[in-house]
């Protein structure tokens, strides 16, 4: 199944392990390319992801922060062409437990609001936008491997969640419900300052 390649999952950092008392920083960023080809031609989508965090360790296992994402992607199929802009705002609480001096396990649960606008470009250069605002909520637990001097790997192989967008001016509502443990992973590095 070739319908979407991951270009790019160009830095994950996370952060686990931290002392009581500590500023923790980390986020993602993300690029993915998809590319269909059909009979006519071809459809091409290409997303980009920028998603940051700040939290304070308050002891050994907890840590509450701010989280933000900011995306933006690219459809065009050669007949119209679809740009989507999206923000989400939220929060999140983490529990970690040490396994070992090497190992630690961790779950992020993050919540908050979002909102998208979408414009779409047809023949003759006609345009129709939409607007949307909703919220999210999501849980993601995750391994961290302690290599040396508070840097470390994280993985995560998917998560649970779920998210919806109302759409302004009748446009309806889209709700979305996720469980894709084992269909997404990712890879990061973390440093514990």
């Amino acid at each position: 199944m070739k319908k979407m390649l991951v270009i790019a999952a160009l830095a994950v950092v996370s952060f686990v392990n931290a002392q009581k008392g500590t500023i923790l920083v980390g986020g993602s960023i993300a690029f993915t390319s998809d590319k269909t080809e059909y009979q006519f031609g071809e459809d091409k989508t290409n997303t980009f992801s920028f998603s940051p965090r700040v939290g304070y360790q308050f002891n050994d296992n907890w840590t509450v922060g701010g989280e933000f994402t900011v995306e933006s992607s690219k459809d065009d199929n050669g007949a119209r062409e679809i740009k989507d802009n999206g923000f989400k705002l939220g929060a999140f609480v983490r529990y970690s437990v040490p396994l070992s001096p090497t190992f630690s396990v961790f779950a992020d649960m993050g919540a908050g609001v979002q909102n998208a606008k979408r414009t779409v470009y047809g023949p003759g250069n006609d345009y129709a936008r939409a607007k949307a605002d909703g919220m999210y909520v999501g849980v993601t637990p995750a391994l961290f491997i302690n290599m040396k001097k508070g840097f470390g790997l994280n993985f995560s192989i998917g998560g649970l969640g779920y998210e919806t967008l109302n759409y302004d001016n009748n446009g309806g509502d889209d709700s979305s419900f996720y469980f894709n443990f084992g269909k997404t992973a990712s890879i990061g590095i973390s440093k514990n300052f």
